[in-house]
């Protein structure tokens, strides 16, 4: 029996021994994963919620100015102008990210991208100094513009510099720095950190802390190698690159897929976006980023965290301990993208999406009820705030950031970078959309407010299931054939029928 054991356990040590070595070896691509995702994704969810509407400082500046108070109403556009701007920013950042991928390589996108998140860093840290709450517009406007390109870029250039084998891991790893952002950003905006009348400033500027650390680590990283060997031809850095991202293991067989790929798309130039639309060979890979980037919003995500105060009050949560909470659903966010990141390359895209959505429609269906009730049974505050962490939970799984890394996937080199505007800015205008909208639908739908986002969650589960190939494990060439497919070859009902076959 002990000798049993002792097998067991010098198994186990020899597991964990080639587990750090295999970290060690991959140290550059680690390296890689951190640097760009700190000044990347982090910085969207980081300045999505260290915004903490310091309102008093907007009716303390228009009496300075023209000696009146400002009505209450008032003050609640201004700050909605503030908010908006941000996400305005992040679409004009969406549009850019795609010619800047192109001309200046992944990497040295993000970099570049760091100069407007400093500029607005540096206006709303000064804005109390100047007496000028415009000032906090244009620097929300150019952290927008950071969190846009950053949104895009990250994601499509950790794709690209990562083997097949682990593509997902790698390229989702956008997803825990994005939840890591969103729980810092809320436990620094506390007012015992920095959310205080005195220290806001310094919390609206601190978004340039990351962008620093970026600057100083990003640039001991290879640019992507696909970058270099398919669209500027050159194919010794693109080895260099290699060998630096996977260490001592054999880049043989990857330089071959890069090699084949380049060959394929050797006669082309990277798609416009205008010619994205226009060639059919795209017709149904822009289909599906259509709804997924539409349902990233439209799945009522975003609309349960902005209700969830309101549901913390109603289950009798004092107003002190709210933000606390609030901090709690970051971290549920963040946990569940961890674990979507050790799954994807194990059970694939498809089941975290259907999986995802699907829990969350569900959610949504209890969500619902538990609204229509609470005020007539005591307990049901505590069946809805269990229904937002749950719809959080399983948002995180599979939604949150397995939507981002289909596109990067289903559209070959060319096509990425338009792929990617496509998604970034139809991600940003139904954030605004959502946004400006969800208030007047409770207003006419009242507890049943969240029945369109459960419908339209029902609705991208089914149609994943049915259209969306499996990606897993397959080179770029490959996911291209299968489109190809879909695209030119058999017809629609019987392609779907053998994709559903095929994935059962």
């Amino acid at each position: 029996m002990s000798c049993c054991r002792f097998r067991r356990f010098s198994q186990s040590q020899e597991s964990i021994s080639r587990f750090f070595a295999y970290l060690l070896q991959i140290r550059c691509l680690l390296l890689t994963i951190f640097a760009a995702c700190v000044g990347g994704t982090f910085q969207y969810g980081f300045n999505l919620t260290i915004i903490n509407a310091p309102t008093f400082f907007i009716n303390e500046t228009w009496s300075e100015r023209f000696s009146s108070q400002l009505e209450s109403w008032t003050i609640t556009l201004l700050w909605t102008i503030i908010v908006a701007a941000f996400s305005i920013g992040g679409l004009v950042g969406a549009l850019i990210a795609g010619p800047m991928a192109i001309t200046f390589g992944r990497r040295n996108s993000l970099l570049l991208n760091n100069v407007f998140v400093l500029i607005g860093a540096l206006l709303m840290g000064l804005s109390r100094t100047a007496k000028s709450f415009e000032i906090i517009i244009i620097g929300r406007f150019f952290a927008g513009i950071n969190s846009g390109v950053g949104f895009n870029i990250n994601p499509m250039y950790l794709g690209e510099s990562s083997p097949k084998e682990i593509r997902g891991t790698v390229a989702l790893s956008f997803a825990p720095f994005t939840a890591a952002g969103l729980v810092v950003g809320q436990t620094i905006g506390l007012g015992e950190v920095l959310g205080s009348e005195e220290l806001w400033p310094l919390l609206l500027a601190s978004c340039g802390v990351p962008a620093l650390i970026q600057l100083i680590l990003l640039p001991w990283c290879p640019e992507s190698p696909r970058y270099l060997l398919i669209d500027k031809k050159d194919k010794e850095s693109c080895m260099k690159a290699l060998r630096r991202l996977q260490g001592n293991g054999d880049i043989t067989a990857e330089l071959e897929q890069m090699l084949a790929e380049q060959t394929v798309l050797e006669s082309q130039r990277a798609k416009r976006l205008w010619e994205l639309f226009q060639d059919r060979a795209y017709r149904w890979q822009l289909i599906i980023i259509f709804v997924l980037a539409s349902a990233v919003d439209f799945s009522g995500n975003d609309t349960i965290y902005s209700y969830a105060v309101y549901v913390f009050r109603a289950a009798g949560i004092s107003e002190a301990n709210i933000p606390y909470l609030t901090i709690g659903t970051g971290c549920c966010e963040f946990i569940t993208s961890l674990i979507s990141n050790l799954l994807i390359d194990r059970i694939g895209r498809r089941l975290l999406l259907i999986g995802g959505y699907g829990l969350m429609a569900a959610w949504g269906i209890c969500f619902t009820i538990s609204l229509s009730l609470q005020d007539k049974i005591s307990w049901m505050p505590f069946l809805s705030m269990a229904c937002i962490f749950a719809s959080i939970l399983s948002f995180g799984i599979g939604p949150a950031g397995v939507s981002t890394v289909i596109p990067m996937e289903i559209c070959d080199q060319k096509a990425r970078p338009a792929a990617f505007m496509i998604y970034g800015s139809l991600f940003w205008i139904n954030f605004f959309l959502v946004g400006m909208t969800f208030p007047f639908l409770v207003e006419g739908l009242g507890s049943f407010c969240y029945l369109p986002f459960l419908l339209f969650s029902t609705f991208t589960a089914i149609f994943i299931g049915f259209t969306l190939p499996e990606t897993k494990g397959k080179t770029f060439l490959e996911i291209s054939q299968k489109f190809h497919t879909l695209n030119f070859g058999t017809q629609l009902y019987k392609f779907l029928k053998a994709n559903w076959r095929e994935q059962k």
